[in-house]
Protein backbone atom coordinates (compact mmCIF):
# COMPACT_ATOMS: atom_id res chain seq x y z
CA UNK A 1 0.00 0.00 0.00
CA UNK A 2 2.50 2.11 1.11
CA UNK A 3 4.98 1.41 -2.23
CA UNK A 4 2.10 2.27 -4.77
CA UNK A 5 1.53 5.49 -2.40
CA UNK A 6 4.86 6.63 -3.00
CA UNK A 7 4.78 5.57 -6.82
CA UNK A 8 2.24 8.28 -6.98
CA UNK A 9 3.50 10.98 -5.16
CA UNK A 10 6.58 10.39 -7.04
CA UNK A 11 5.10 10.29 -10.45
CA UNK A 12 3.01 13.33 -9.24
CA UNK A 13 6.08 15.45 -8.65
CA UNK A 14 7.72 14.30 -11.95
CA UNK A 15 4.92 15.51 -13.57
CA UNK A 16 4.64 18.81 -11.55
CA UNK A 17 8.44 18.98 -12.55
CA UNK A 18 7.96 18.04 -15.95
CA UNK A 19 5.64 20.65 -16.38
CA UNK A 20 7.09 23.29 -14.68
CA UNK A 21 10.58 22.89 -17.03
CA UNK A 22 8.48 22.81 -19.85
CA UNK A 23 7.09 25.88 -19.01
CA UNK A 24 10.59 27.66 -18.27
CA UNK A 25 11.36 26.82 -21.84
CA UNK A 26 8.16 27.81 -23.31
CA UNK A 27 7.38 31.32 -22.24
CA UNK A 28 3.67 32.53 -22.68
CA UNK A 29 3.35 34.81 -25.79
CA UNK A 30 0.75 35.79 -27.80
CA UNK A 31 2.44 35.91 -30.59
CA UNK A 32 5.85 33.95 -32.04
CA UNK A 33 8.84 34.73 -29.65
CA UNK A 34 13.10 35.45 -30.78
CA UNK A 35 14.34 32.18 -31.47
CA UNK A 36 16.66 31.06 -28.67
CA UNK A 37 17.19 29.28 -25.41
CA UNK A 38 16.26 29.60 -21.63
CA UNK A 39 18.36 28.08 -20.42
CA UNK A 40 18.93 25.84 -16.84
CA UNK A 41 15.61 26.72 -14.59
CA UNK A 42 16.57 29.45 -12.30
CA UNK A 43 19.89 30.45 -13.73
CA UNK A 44 18.86 30.62 -17.42
CA UNK A 45 22.41 31.36 -18.89
CA UNK A 46 23.99 33.42 -16.58
CA UNK A 47 27.01 31.09 -16.18
CA UNK A 48 27.44 31.57 -20.17
CA UNK A 49 27.05 35.08 -20.18
CA UNK A 50 29.86 35.89 -17.76
CA UNK A 51 32.50 33.34 -19.34
CA UNK A 52 35.32 35.77 -20.61
CA UNK A 53 36.87 35.82 -23.72
CA UNK A 54 40.86 37.28 -24.02
CA UNK A 55 40.39 39.66 -27.13
CA UNK A 56 38.84 43.18 -28.02
CA UNK A 57 36.11 40.25 -29.82
CA UNK A 58 32.22 39.85 -29.28
CA UNK A 59 31.92 37.93 -25.87
CA UNK A 60 31.36 34.26 -26.77
CA UNK A 61 27.52 34.39 -25.28
CA UNK A 62 27.09 37.00 -27.88
CA UNK A 63 28.72 35.80 -30.88
CA UNK A 64 27.91 32.16 -30.82
CA UNK A 65 23.90 32.96 -30.23
CA UNK A 66 24.30 36.02 -32.91
CA UNK A 67 26.01 33.46 -35.27
CA UNK A 68 22.80 30.89 -34.59
CA UNK A 69 19.79 32.54 -34.11
CA UNK A 70 20.60 36.12 -35.97
CA UNK A 71 20.27 39.81 -34.76
CA UNK A 72 17.58 39.33 -32.67
CA UNK A 73 17.61 36.27 -29.71
CA UNK A 74 15.59 35.73 -26.65
CA UNK A 75 17.37 34.11 -23.53
CA UNK A 76 17.39 33.92 -19.34
CA UNK A 77 19.38 35.73 -17.39
CA UNK A 78 19.10 34.62 -13.55
CA UNK A 79 15.53 34.07 -13.97
CA UNK A 80 14.78 36.90 -16.23
CA UNK A 81 13.33 36.90 -19.63
CA UNK A 82 15.64 38.78 -21.85
CA UNK A 83 15.73 39.68 -25.50
CA UNK A 84 18.90 40.57 -27.00
CA UNK A 85 19.02 42.82 -30.16
CA UNK A 86 22.14 43.66 -32.63
CA UNK A 87 19.66 45.24 -35.11
CA UNK A 88 20.72 48.57 -35.72
CA UNK A 89 17.61 49.77 -37.41
CA UNK A 90 15.02 47.96 -34.17
CA UNK A 91 17.61 49.75 -31.48
CA UNK A 92 17.77 52.85 -32.71
CA UNK A 93 13.68 52.98 -32.72
CA UNK A 94 13.84 51.72 -29.40
CA UNK A 95 15.86 54.38 -28.48
CA UNK A 96 13.57 56.63 -29.65
CA UNK A 97 10.80 55.38 -27.79
CA UNK A 98 12.18 55.67 -24.34
CA UNK A 99 8.87 56.23 -21.61
CA UNK A 100 6.27 54.63 -24.58
CA UNK A 101 7.45 51.39 -25.20
CA UNK A 102 10.48 50.36 -23.01
CA UNK A 103 11.94 52.22 -20.05
CA UNK A 104 15.40 51.95 -18.27
CA UNK A 105 16.30 48.69 -16.20
CA UNK A 106 19.58 47.47 -14.64
CA UNK A 107 20.92 44.19 -13.84
CA UNK A 108 20.41 42.89 -10.74
CA UNK A 109 23.20 44.06 -8.90
CA UNK A 110 22.84 47.30 -10.48
CA UNK A 111 19.19 47.89 -9.38
CA UNK A 112 20.57 47.35 -5.97
CA UNK A 113 23.72 50.14 -6.43
CA UNK A 114 21.42 52.72 -7.73
CA UNK A 115 17.97 51.87 -6.84
CA UNK A 116 15.56 54.75 -7.18
CA UNK A 117 12.49 55.34 -5.43
CA UNK A 118 9.84 54.10 -8.38
CA UNK A 119 7.39 56.46 -6.82
CA UNK A 120 8.78 59.67 -8.50
CA UNK A 121 8.23 61.23 -11.34
CA UNK A 122 10.59 60.04 -13.32
CA UNK A 123 10.48 62.03 -16.56
CA UNK A 124 10.56 65.24 -14.41
CA UNK A 125 13.87 63.86 -12.73
CA UNK A 126 15.52 62.50 -15.29
CA UNK A 127 14.89 66.02 -17.44
CA UNK A 128 16.25 67.09 -13.85
CA UNK A 129 19.48 65.24 -13.64
CA UNK A 130 20.14 65.97 -17.33
CA UNK A 131 20.19 69.82 -16.61
CA UNK A 132 21.82 69.51 -13.68
CA UNK A 133 25.01 67.65 -15.25
CA UNK A 134 25.17 69.72 -18.32
CA UNK A 135 24.98 72.37 -16.08
CA UNK A 136 28.66 71.53 -14.40
CA UNK A 137 29.90 68.91 -16.93
CA UNK A 138 28.18 70.20 -20.45
CA UNK A 139 30.19 72.36 -23.07
CA UNK A 140 29.46 75.63 -21.25
CA UNK A 141 31.73 74.30 -18.36
CA UNK A 142 33.94 72.88 -20.16
CA UNK A 143 34.34 75.97 -22.48
CA UNK A 144 34.61 78.19 -19.48
CA UNK A 145 36.01 76.37 -16.50
CA UNK A 146 36.78 73.00 -16.36
CA UNK A 147 39.17 72.74 -19.98
CA UNK A 148 41.97 74.57 -18.39
CA UNK A 149 41.58 73.53 -15.12
CA UNK A 150 42.12 69.67 -16.45
CA UNK A 151 44.87 70.43 -18.75
CA UNK A 152 47.06 71.19 -15.53
CA UNK A 153 46.26 68.44 -13.80
CA UNK A 154 47.19 66.17 -16.87
CA UNK A 155 50.31 68.06 -16.99
CA UNK A 156 50.96 67.14 -13.05
CA UNK A 157 50.26 63.73 -13.25
CA UNK A 158 52.15 63.44 -16.50
CA UNK A 159 55.08 64.88 -14.52
CA UNK A 160 54.48 62.19 -11.67
CA UNK A 161 53.94 59.72 -13.66
CA UNK A 162 57.32 60.12 -15.27
CA UNK A 163 59.08 60.04 -11.98
CA UNK A 164 58.14 56.04 -11.65
CA UNK A 165 59.73 53.11 -12.77
CA UNK A 166 56.63 51.73 -13.75
CA UNK A 167 52.73 52.56 -14.01
CA UNK A 168 49.60 50.53 -14.21
CA UNK A 169 47.77 52.87 -16.57
CA UNK A 170 43.94 51.65 -15.90
CA UNK A 171 44.75 52.38 -12.11
CA UNK A 172 46.24 55.52 -12.51
CA UNK A 173 44.14 56.80 -14.94
CA UNK A 174 41.11 56.09 -12.79
CA UNK A 175 42.39 57.64 -9.86
CA UNK A 176 43.46 61.35 -12.20
CA UNK A 177 39.97 61.12 -13.19
CA UNK A 178 38.27 60.03 -9.98
CA UNK A 179 39.73 62.89 -8.37
CA UNK A 180 39.23 65.54 -11.00
CA UNK A 181 35.34 64.57 -11.17
CA UNK A 182 34.86 64.39 -7.26
CA UNK A 183 36.40 67.69 -6.63
CA UNK A 184 34.03 69.20 -9.24
CA UNK A 185 31.15 66.76 -7.47
CA UNK A 186 31.76 67.91 -3.79
CA UNK A 187 34.97 69.61 -3.74
CA UNK A 188 36.68 65.97 -2.81
CA UNK A 189 40.21 66.43 -1.65
CA UNK A 190 41.98 63.51 -0.87
CA UNK A 191 43.75 64.17 1.86
CA UNK A 192 41.00 64.94 4.04
CA UNK A 193 39.21 62.02 3.53
CA UNK A 194 39.81 58.81 5.46
CA UNK A 195 39.63 56.69 2.62
CA UNK A 196 40.68 56.98 -1.01
CA UNK A 197 37.75 56.84 -3.32
CA UNK A 198 39.87 55.47 -5.99
CA UNK A 199 40.75 52.25 -4.15
CA UNK A 200 36.97 52.06 -2.73
CA UNK A 201 35.26 51.92 -6.55
CA UNK A 202 38.61 49.60 -7.40
CA UNK A 203 37.13 47.10 -5.39
CA UNK A 204 33.60 48.07 -5.94
CA UNK A 205 34.33 47.22 -9.38
CA UNK A 206 35.05 43.96 -9.48
CA UNK A 207 31.77 42.65 -8.31
CA UNK A 208 29.87 44.64 -10.28
CA UNK A 209 29.40 41.82 -12.89
CA UNK A 210 29.37 38.85 -10.78
CA UNK A 211 26.51 36.59 -9.97
CA UNK A 212 24.32 37.88 -7.36
CA UNK A 213 24.68 36.07 -4.61
CA UNK A 214 25.23 38.31 -1.11
CA UNK A 215 27.37 35.81 0.89
CA UNK A 216 29.95 36.76 2.57
CA UNK A 217 33.33 35.96 0.76
CA UNK A 218 31.49 36.14 -2.75
CA UNK A 219 32.49 39.12 -5.35
CA UNK A 220 28.96 40.52 -5.20
CA UNK A 221 28.73 41.07 -1.21
CA UNK A 222 32.42 42.98 -1.41
CA UNK A 223 30.88 45.23 -4.28
CA UNK A 224 27.68 45.74 -2.26
CA UNK A 225 30.01 46.54 0.87
CA UNK A 226 31.74 48.78 -0.92
CA UNK A 227 28.84 50.03 -2.41
CA UNK A 228 27.42 50.83 1.64
CA UNK A 229 31.13 52.51 2.56
CA UNK A 230 31.39 55.14 -0.38
CA UNK A 231 27.48 56.04 0.09
CA UNK A 232 28.39 56.29 3.61
CA UNK A 233 31.01 58.73 3.24
CA UNK A 234 28.90 60.72 0.88
CA UNK A 235 25.81 61.22 2.84
CA UNK A 236 28.18 62.33 6.08
CA UNK A 237 29.48 64.80 3.36
CA UNK A 238 25.75 65.74 3.18
CA UNK A 239 24.80 66.04 6.37
CA UNK A 240 27.53 67.93 7.43
CA UNK A 241 27.16 70.80 4.68
CA UNK A 242 23.19 71.06 5.54
CA UNK A 243 24.00 71.25 9.62
CA UNK A 244 26.81 73.78 8.40
CA UNK A 245 26.33 77.56 9.70
CA UNK A 246 28.90 78.56 6.67
CA UNK A 247 25.86 78.96 3.99
CA UNK A 248 28.50 80.08 1.15
CA UNK A 249 28.24 78.74 -2.31
CA UNK A 250 30.65 76.06 -2.98
CA UNK A 251 29.61 75.71 -6.75
CA UNK A 252 29.62 71.82 -6.71
CA UNK A 253 27.68 69.67 -8.00
CA UNK A 254 26.26 68.61 -4.23
CA UNK A 255 26.17 72.82 -3.62
CA UNK A 256 23.75 72.55 -6.15
CA UNK A 257 21.50 69.32 -5.02
CA UNK A 258 21.23 71.30 -1.86
CA UNK A 259 20.12 74.85 -3.01
CA UNK A 260 17.50 72.91 -5.00
CA UNK A 261 15.85 70.84 -1.81
CA UNK A 262 13.74 73.63 -1.62
CA UNK A 263 11.93 73.33 -4.50
CA UNK A 264 12.41 69.91 -5.80
CA UNK A 265 10.75 67.25 -3.33
CA UNK A 266 12.32 64.20 -4.70
CA UNK A 267 15.73 65.96 -3.60
CA UNK A 268 15.74 63.65 -0.51
CA UNK A 269 19.09 62.42 1.16
CA UNK A 270 18.76 58.98 -0.70
CA UNK A 271 17.87 60.38 -3.41
CA UNK A 272 21.02 62.82 -3.90
CA UNK A 273 23.47 59.94 -2.08
CA UNK A 274 22.31 56.84 -4.83
CA UNK A 275 22.92 59.50 -7.96
CA UNK A 276 26.36 61.07 -6.43
CA UNK A 277 27.86 57.40 -6.18
CA UNK A 278 26.71 56.65 -9.94
CA UNK A 279 28.34 60.24 -11.00
CA UNK A 280 31.32 58.76 -9.21
CA UNK A 281 31.22 55.53 -10.93
CA UNK A 282 30.87 56.83 -14.31
CA UNK A 283 33.46 58.80 -14.12
CA UNK A 284 36.13 56.55 -12.27
CA UNK A 285 35.12 53.63 -14.85
CA UNK A 286 34.55 54.52 -18.71
CA UNK A 287 36.91 57.25 -19.17
CA UNK A 288 40.04 55.56 -17.48
CA UNK A 289 39.44 52.07 -19.88
CA UNK A 290 39.37 54.01 -22.54
CA UNK A 291 42.68 55.80 -21.74
CA UNK A 292 44.15 53.05 -21.24
CA UNK A 293 43.08 51.21 -24.10
CA UNK A 294 44.17 54.46 -26.31
CA UNK A 295 47.39 54.51 -24.83
CA UNK A 296 47.76 50.97 -25.56
CA UNK A 297 46.55 50.95 -29.47
CA UNK A 298 48.69 53.81 -30.15
CA UNK A 299 51.96 51.98 -28.86
CA UNK A 300 50.93 48.77 -31.18
CA UNK A 301 50.52 51.30 -33.76
CA UNK A 302 53.23 53.92 -34.63
CA UNK A 303 51.92 55.49 -38.03
CA UNK A 304 48.88 56.56 -35.72
CA UNK A 305 51.05 57.63 -33.29
CA UNK A 306 52.82 59.71 -35.60
CA UNK A 307 49.83 61.30 -37.38
CA UNK A 308 48.32 61.81 -33.77
CA UNK A 309 51.53 63.91 -32.49
CA UNK A 310 51.85 65.48 -35.51
CA UNK A 311 48.08 67.45 -34.95
CA UNK A 312 49.49 68.20 -31.46
CA UNK A 313 52.58 69.15 -32.31
CA UNK A 314 50.87 71.30 -35.09
CA UNK A 315 48.72 72.84 -32.50
CA UNK A 316 51.52 73.96 -30.10
CA UNK A 317 53.15 75.63 -33.03
CA UNK A 318 50.05 78.00 -33.71
CA UNK A 319 50.30 79.03 -29.70
CA UNK A 320 51.75 82.32 -28.32
CA UNK A 321 53.22 80.56 -25.55
CA UNK A 322 53.65 76.29 -25.92
CA UNK A 323 52.77 75.97 -21.78
CA UNK A 324 49.53 77.90 -22.32
CA UNK A 325 46.10 75.96 -21.34
CA UNK A 326 43.89 73.78 -24.35
CA UNK A 327 41.10 76.31 -25.30
CA UNK A 328 38.29 75.25 -26.42
CA UNK A 329 38.95 76.31 -29.98
CA UNK A 330 41.86 73.95 -30.68
CA UNK A 331 39.97 71.31 -28.59
CA UNK A 332 37.21 71.43 -31.95
CA UNK A 333 39.57 71.40 -33.93
CA UNK A 334 41.56 67.82 -33.24
CA UNK A 335 39.81 66.39 -36.12
CA UNK A 336 42.11 63.08 -36.33
CA UNK A 337 42.45 63.07 -32.21
CA UNK A 338 38.31 63.10 -32.37
CA UNK A 339 38.90 60.16 -34.48
CA UNK A 340 41.48 58.01 -32.37
CA UNK A 341 38.84 58.53 -29.89
CA UNK A 342 36.00 57.42 -31.44
CA UNK A 343 37.85 54.53 -33.03
CA UNK A 344 39.55 53.70 -29.44
CA UNK A 345 35.38 53.88 -28.09
CA UNK A 346 34.26 51.78 -30.92
CA UNK A 347 36.31 48.84 -30.53
CA UNK A 348 36.44 49.14 -26.30
CA UNK A 349 32.49 48.57 -26.00
CA UNK A 350 33.30 49.32 -22.57
CA UNK A 351 29.93 47.34 -21.03
CA UNK A 352 28.54 45.07 -23.46
CA UNK A 353 24.71 46.87 -24.09
CA UNK A 354 22.32 48.55 -23.08
CA UNK A 355 19.37 47.77 -20.57
CA UNK A 356 15.44 48.27 -21.60
CA UNK A 357 12.23 47.04 -20.02
CA UNK A 358 9.19 46.70 -22.32
CA UNK A 359 6.54 48.57 -20.82
CA UNK A 360 4.15 47.04 -23.60
CA UNK A 361 3.91 44.63 -26.31
CA UNK A 362 6.23 45.55 -28.93
CA UNK A 363 5.92 43.85 -32.42
CA UNK A 364 9.60 43.23 -34.57
CA UNK A 365 10.02 41.31 -37.57
CA UNK A 366 7.26 38.45 -36.78
CA UNK A 367 8.43 38.41 -33.90
CA UNK A 368 5.91 39.41 -30.55
CA UNK A 369 8.28 40.77 -27.03
CA UNK A 370 6.31 40.89 -24.38
CA UNK A 371 5.22 43.32 -21.69
CA UNK A 372 7.66 42.95 -18.77
CA UNK A 373 10.65 41.54 -20.71
CA UNK A 374 13.64 42.81 -20.49
CA UNK A 375 15.30 44.23 -23.87
CA UNK A 376 19.81 44.24 -23.93
CA UNK A 377 20.15 46.63 -26.84
CA UNK A 378 24.09 44.65 -27.94
CA UNK A 379 25.33 47.86 -28.87
CA UNK A 380 28.80 46.08 -28.97
CA UNK A 381 27.68 44.03 -31.84
CA UNK A 382 26.67 46.89 -33.48
CA UNK A 383 30.25 48.56 -32.73
CA UNK A 384 31.95 45.19 -34.76
CA UNK A 385 29.52 44.77 -37.32
CA UNK A 386 31.90 44.20 -40.42
CA UNK A 387 28.84 45.66 -42.93
CA UNK A 388 29.10 48.74 -41.24
CA UNK A 389 32.64 48.75 -40.00
CA UNK A 390 35.38 46.39 -42.13
CA UNK A 391 37.81 44.76 -41.08
CA UNK A 392 35.94 45.70 -37.49
CA UNK A 393 38.55 44.35 -35.47
CA UNK A 394 41.49 46.87 -36.86
CA UNK A 395 42.31 49.90 -35.10
CA UNK A 396 42.00 52.43 -37.59
CA UNK A 397 41.01 55.80 -36.75
CA UNK A 398 40.73 57.05 -40.74
CA UNK A 399 37.51 55.46 -41.24
CA UNK A 400 35.59 57.74 -39.74
CA UNK A 401 36.73 60.48 -42.45
CA UNK A 402 34.18 58.65 -44.83
CA UNK A 403 31.67 57.38 -42.39
CA UNK A 404 28.18 58.44 -43.31
CA UNK A 405 26.20 60.49 -40.63
CA UNK A 406 23.07 58.17 -41.08
CA UNK A 407 25.58 55.24 -40.22
CA UNK A 408 26.87 56.92 -37.54
CA UNK A 409 24.00 57.77 -35.93
CA UNK A 410 22.37 54.46 -36.14
CA UNK A 411 25.48 51.78 -35.55
CA UNK A 412 28.26 54.11 -33.37
CA UNK A 413 26.65 53.90 -29.69
CA UNK A 414 29.05 54.51 -26.97
CA UNK A 415 27.10 57.08 -24.78
CA UNK A 416 23.46 56.22 -25.67
CA UNK A 417 21.36 58.21 -27.96
CA UNK A 418 17.88 59.93 -28.15
CA UNK A 419 16.55 61.45 -25.11
CA UNK A 420 18.83 59.08 -22.71
CA UNK A 421 21.93 59.69 -24.32
CA UNK A 422 24.82 60.42 -21.30
CA UNK A 423 24.71 63.99 -20.92
CA UNK A 424 28.45 64.06 -19.90
CA UNK A 425 29.57 62.68 -23.65
CA UNK A 426 31.87 65.91 -24.56
CA UNK A 427 33.39 65.45 -21.04
CA UNK A 428 34.83 62.30 -21.83
CA UNK A 429 35.83 63.20 -25.13
CA UNK A 430 38.07 66.05 -23.62
CA UNK A 431 39.72 64.14 -20.98
CA UNK A 432 40.62 62.00 -23.23
CA UNK A 433 42.03 64.51 -25.94
CA UNK A 434 43.60 66.69 -23.40
CA UNK A 435 45.27 63.77 -21.54
CA UNK A 436 46.65 62.99 -25.62
CA UNK A 437 48.02 66.02 -26.51
CA UNK A 438 50.20 66.80 -23.43
CA UNK A 439 51.30 63.27 -23.49
CA UNK A 440 52.44 62.66 -27.22
CA UNK A 441 53.82 66.46 -27.35
CA UNK A 442 55.95 66.29 -24.05
CA UNK A 443 56.64 62.32 -23.14
CA UNK A 444 56.90 58.56 -24.86
CA UNK A 445 55.78 55.42 -23.11
CA UNK A 446 57.09 51.74 -23.68
CA UNK A 447 55.20 48.39 -22.54
CA UNK A 448 56.57 46.95 -19.40
CA UNK A 449 54.25 44.02 -19.06
CA UNK A 450 50.42 43.23 -18.73
CA UNK A 451 48.53 44.84 -21.48
CA UNK A 452 46.03 41.46 -21.93
CA UNK A 453 42.37 42.12 -22.60
CA UNK A 454 39.21 40.36 -20.77
CA UNK A 455 35.65 40.62 -20.91
CA UNK A 456 33.58 39.16 -18.94
CA UNK A 457 31.20 40.38 -20.60
CA UNK A 458 32.74 43.73 -19.28
CA UNK A 459 36.24 44.65 -20.50
CA UNK A 460 38.68 44.29 -17.92
CA UNK A 461 42.54 44.24 -17.87
CA UNK A 462 43.52 41.17 -15.70
CA UNK A 463 47.21 41.64 -15.38
CA UNK A 464 46.77 45.46 -15.40
CA UNK A 465 48.38 47.69 -18.35
CA UNK A 466 51.89 48.42 -16.84
CA UNK A 467 54.27 51.17 -19.01
CA UNK A 468 56.99 53.50 -18.59
CA UNK A 469 56.11 57.24 -19.21
CA UNK A 470 59.54 59.48 -19.88
CA UNK A 471 59.91 63.03 -20.78
CA UNK A 472 61.32 64.01 -24.33
CA UNK A 473 64.42 65.15 -24.71
CA UNK A 474 64.01 67.99 -27.32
Amino acid sequence: MWSVGLLCVGAVLAIGITHWIYKWRNPKCNGVLPPGSMGIPLIGEAIQLIIPSHSLELPPFLKHRLKRYGSIFRTNVAGRPVIVTADPEFNYFLLQQHGKLVESWSLDTFAKVFAQDSRIDRAHVQKYVRSLVLNHFGAGSIREKLLPQFHEVVRETLCAWSRQDSLEMKSAAAKMTLDFGAKQLFSYDPEEWPEKLSDLFKNFEQGLMSLPLNIPGTAHHRCLMNHKKVSNMMRDELRRRLASTDKRHQEDLLDHFIRDMNTEQFLAEDFIVQHMFGFLFIIFDSVSTSIALAIKLLAEHPLVLEELTAEHEAILKNRENPDSPITWEEYKSMTFTLQVINETLRLANIAPGMFRKAIKEINVKGYTIPEGWVIMLATSAQHLNSDKFENPLEFKPSRWKNLESSVIAKNFMPFGSGLKQCAGSEYSRVIIATLLHVLVTKYSWTKINGCEIMRSPIIRFPNGFHFKVSEKIN
